[in-house]
């Protein structure tokens, strides 16, 4: 799937998006494959209601997208529109690859720009920082076990040189422990991490705020974030124990490999959408061309 996150930026292009759009140009009618699964009964399906989607620029040099004739609208009722045309080709991709059924549980791009739109639980920006950070105290790498050895030396050679890598290039104390409340972390580097992620504008931190939450840790979603790690590399980390236990004792495969991929996909969608939320008007028409 996803490579090298952090060194081949481009092959996000060439999974998540096959074809570049231009203003106003119709994407192709043919969908790309999408896995099939049975999500449960409270997964919200729709049936296709267009053939035809494009982008076009509207007012204020805001991009949005069309079903056929119809302008795309958020939940709440807001017209769709999104800062460049790097998001809106996403969005238009993911509109495109449905078939006869919509299944909105499989566009991310969609449903992030939705959040950041709508706002639904009208947060504020520090509102935001605040809950994302709410991670760093139950961080996945800074919590270990005891016992058994093979798990402990595990996470020691697999954690210690991301949690090392973020305390030098934010210069900040983290730490880790084995007692069940955790590593203490100073207030200096919450105040540094809570600064950091106040650079970021509105959309990027809806973004990076997804990517937390799937993988549960604020070390490994910079890691991510700042290309330290590729998608997969932050996947696995932050599923190392289950890792460990399916090696030693087995596991539905079709059950596991679907989780993985899925997690893997939503990782994926939160850090390429805050990227491309921060990045210059430049570097995306590279990124899609590329």
């Amino acid at each position: 799937m996803l490579r090298n996150f952090c060194s081949h930026h481009r092959q996000f292009a060439r999974v998540i998006w096959p074809f570049s759009l231009r203003q106003g140009q119709h994407v192709s009618s043919s969908p790309t494959h999408l896995q099939k699964a049975n999500y449960g009964s409270g997964i919200t399906e729709r049936k296709k209601f267009y053939e035809n989607v494009s982008i076009s620029q509207g007012e204020g040099g805001l991009f949005e997208i069309n079903l056929d004739k119809r302008k795309l609208k958020t939940p709440g009722g807001t017209l769709f529109t999104v800062p460049n045309e790097a998001l809106a080709t996403a969005v238009a991709t993911e509109w495109d690859a449905q078939k006869d059924t919509l299944k909105f549980y499989t566009m991310h791009f969609t449903t992030l720009c939705n959040t950041a739109l709508d706002n639904p639980t009208e947060r504020t920006k520090d509102q935001m920082i605040r809950a994302a950070l709410k991670f760093l105290d139950t961080d996945t790498i800074c919590y270990r076990v005891d016992e058994p050895p093979g798990l402990v030396e595990l996470q020691k050679n697999e954690w210690d040189p991301v949690l090392n890598w973020i305390e030098q290039r934010y210069n900040v104390v983290i730490g880790s422990s084995s007692s069940i409340m955790g590593p203490k972390i100073p207030e200096e580097t919450k105040e540094t991490f809570h600064q950091h992620l106040n650079s970021y504008n509105f959309w990027s931190l809806t973004g990076l705020e997804y990517v937390i939450t799937q993988l549960k840790s604020v070390v490994l979603s910079l890691g991510l974030i700042d290309k330290h790690l590729s998608v997969e590399e932050a996947v696995l980390l932050s599923r190392l124990e289950e890792e460990y236990q399916i090696q030693h004792w087995g596991n539905v495969e079709w059950a596991h490999d679907y989780d993985l991929y899925e997690l893997r996909a939503r990782t994926a969608a939160g850090a390429l959408f805050a990227h491309l939320s921060s990045e210059s008007t430049a570097v995306k028409k590279k990124l899609l061309r590329d």
